[in-house]
């Protein structure tokens, strides 16, 4: 499970995957069908759509309803020759596969969760990694949307022209994403190569390398001279799937945050285990099954996407500060590429864009780690996934999105009596 309901006498109780964020919604309503989704946007006043819990911000937090889209889900329309398919917005990413693998579509990039529904990764600008990629908003060629008034608008590169630059990526502010269509890639495998790498060389070295690899990401650790190198390829090659080890990396993981937790002083002598812990491996399947890694090791996240040039200079910072902190964490960053977009909200508007993620085991305040990276992640730039931690103001944010006013026009518009903002997303949008 992603995401927690418990239900008391007199109330409801959510919380998202880390249990970090909590509300009490008046109650949770799950619609069979569009024309259902439809009656319950028109005689409720405030709502906001769940779909994983996967965020780590008060995204969908609520005191009204809260709406799940779990049983509108799976393909709608097909264009073969397109690589392309229309898919109901409540659909799971690690569910995609049964529908997609049938007509020889995969998607063109993907995350390493895929416990996310469509519409939620869309919303968020969720990402994988490679130089020449997209987040996934962006292979996004069509989408349905159902305003606060109950009618469904069509909305792609000819029709609605400015709702679909805003309704990419928009937090679920503009209405509901009820249908999706993606721009798909025919079925392909990818090869998975992990090895370690010394920190030094990647420095030097990533600028060629990333153009070597269709994805190519590291996992860094503040106290460790070595760091986790990743990269998957396309492949025609037999299949080689991932083998179940014990004890599996996840586990631990586990083990070594509770040490971190329990014993700060013992984190650099776990970190240079890695060569203990980490072992090279190669494994080739088809991408559904590459892109996902498991999680359960639970954490919370704060996410930056700095400009491409800048990337290799705030990660040696951040592992700098990281190495000094009291706030000891074993999880390492995650140093990922993102191409560009023209999606007026995502954090790689215009912007060729590295992203680097801190993440902090969930038995500890994640706030004292992050408060203190998060000036460094601000000073180069960056600008900070929705869906993940930060602290960024209404005005810190209109500096760094050159349409922001543009898409509050259009919020406004579709929905003015602000159905779908909660607090969080008011103080977001309107607080100055």
């Amino acid at each position: 499970m992603n995401q927690a309901l418990t239900q008391n006498k007199n109330s409801l109780t959510w919380n998202n995957w880390s249990g970090y964020q909590k509300s009490q919604p008046t109650q949770i309503l799950k619609p069979q069908n569009i024309d259902e989704l439809k009656n319950i946007v028109q005689n409720h006043s405030k709502i906001r759509v769940v779909g994983a819990g996967h965020s780590f911000t008060p995204l969908v937090c609520t005191d009204a309803t809260l709406l799940s889209l779990d049983h509108i889900a799976g393909v709608d329309q097909v264009n073969s020759a397109l690589s392309q398919a229309s898919i109901w917005s409540g659909t799971r990413l690690f569910n995609l596969d049964q529908y997609l693998q049938p007509i020889q579509q995969s998607l063109m990039q993907q995350g390493d969760i895929d416990q996310q529904s469509l519409a939620g990764a869309v919303s968020t600008g969720t990402h994988g990694t490679g130089t020449d990629l997209h987040c996934i908003s962006a292979y996004v060629e069509a989408f349905e949307l159902l305003t606060a008034s109950g009618e469904i608008l069509r909305c792609n590169r000819h029709e609605n022209v400015d709702i679909f630059n805003a309704g990419r990526v928009s937090l679920g502010t503009l209405g509901i994403l009820t249908k999706i269509t993606m721009q798909n890639k025919p079925r392909y495998k990818l090869k998975e190569h992990v090895k370690l790498c010394d920190v030094q060389d990647f420095m030097q070295n990533i600028a060629q390398w990333k153009n070597e690899h269709r994805h190519i990401e590291c996992f860094a650790f503040s106290h460790a001279s070595k760091l986790m190198l990743k990269t998957l390829d396309i492949s025609e090659e037999e299949i080689q799937p991932r083998k179940n080890a014990f004890p599996s990396e996840d586990t631990l993981l586990t083990v070594c945050c509770e040490l971190t937790k329990t014993f700060p002083s013992l984190n650099p002598k776990l970190q240079k285990l890695l060569g203990v812990f980490i072992q090279p491996t190669t494994f080739v399947d088809w991408s559904s099954k590459i892109f996902p890694t498991p999680r359960n090791t639970k954490f919370n996240e704060m996410e930056y996407q700095v400009p491409v040039e800048l990337g290799v200079d705030c990660l040696q910072e951040v592992l700098a500060k990281m190495k000094q902190s009291k706030q000891q964490t074993f999880f390492p960053i995650e140093f990922r590429f993102v191409k560009g977009d023209d999606i007026w909200l995502s954090p790689f508007y215009r912007r060729d864009s590295i992203s680097i993620s801190i993440h902090q085991y969930i038995k500890q305040e994640p706030q004292l780690l992050f408060n203190e990276i998060e000036p460094i992640l601000q000073r180069y730039q960056g600008r900070p996934h929705w869906g993940k931690m930060h602290s960024m103001t209404t005005a810190q944010l209109r500096a760094m999105y050159p349409m922001w006013d543009q898409f509050q026009q259009i919020r406004e518009y579709l929905d003015p009596e602000r159905k779908f903002l909660n607090p969080y997303l008011e103080k977001l949008f309107l607080s100055e």
